[in-house]
């Protein structure tokens, strides 16, 4: 079974080059799928990520 690396917040922040907020606006929007650990820890996988990404990059090459 291949498990998925998670990031906390301030990493997938860095990853997609933008503010932490927006992060979470992703996120409300469903575009980021985050998965809570704790009651205080929140995490997104990395294929998740990744897929946004992808998907970010089609969109702009489609454009």
């Amino acid at each position: 079974m291949k498990t998925d690396k998670l990031y906390r917040l301030a990493e997938v922040a860095e990853k997609l080059c933008c503010g932490k907020s927006t992060v979470w606006y992703y996120s409300k929007k469903g575009f980021l799928h985050p998965k809570k650990l704790s009651k205080r820890v929140t995490v997104w996988t990395e294929t998740d990520i990744n897929n946004f990404i992808a998907s970010r990059i089609n969109d702009e090459v489609a454009s």
